[in-house]
């Protein structure tokens, strides 16, 4: 649902190929040691050999960090905002505050399960739900009053913590629209 979670994907599923490949030749070396006869003795001991298999490791290691580390730039990454969301994380509920207006601020509470809907989601579903523009960069400003909290949200690869007394940022852009569930995702307090 954003640029963001798309890059995560792409990420997971080439860190995902490059361990698969090394499972692969590990196990089919594995296997031809224990079903071969024969075995090389010059494979086991010299210098070319112990090079190979420090360097190849280390280049490999290289093609997970370079774009991890982009990935991690991409995220810390901060645009002009369109819209400022600031979030308070409580014990059981959030407030949120739209800072662009004046005096626009509510509370979100979890809905019951004896009082939610038959097509609701429980533990998901909130009295008053965040209304967020799409295809402009929006700032969330998240702190908490009580304890730790994180302030996440899965489908748009967003996820910050809620500290007591510091206010951590995080930029987004949301691709289409739709209604995306969050969740405290800590152990809190």
């Amino acid at each position: 649902s954003s640029p963001l979670m798309e890059q995560l994907n792409f990420f997971h599923d080439h860190t995902l190929l490059i361990l698969t490949m090394i499972t692969i030749l590990v196990g089919y070396i594995m296997g031809m040691l224990m079903f071969n006869k024969f075995t090389n003795r010059f494979l086991l001991h010299g210098q070319t050999i112990e090079i190979i298999w420090t360097v190849l490791p280390a280049i490999i290691l290289m093609f997970i960090a370079f774009p991890s580390l982009r990935l991690l730039y991409l995220m810390d990454e901060i645009n002009t905002p369109s819209i400022t969301l600031k979030s308070i994380g409580h014990q059981w509920y959030w407030s949120y505050e739209y800072s662009d207006f004046l005096n626009l601020e509510f509370d979100s509470y979890m809905i019951p399960t004896n009082e939610l809907e038959t097509n609701g989601f429980r533990l998901l579903d909130v009295d008053n739900r965040v209304v967020l523009p799409m295809n402009n960069q929006i700032r969330i400003l998240v702190t908490a009053t009580d304890v730790l909290h994180s302030w996440t949200v899965p489908s748009l690869g967003v996820k910050v913590d809620a500290t007591p007394g510091r206010l951590n940022q995080i930029n987004f852009l949301i691709n289409r629209p739709g209604l995306f569930f969050g969740q405290c995702s800590e152990i809190c307090g």
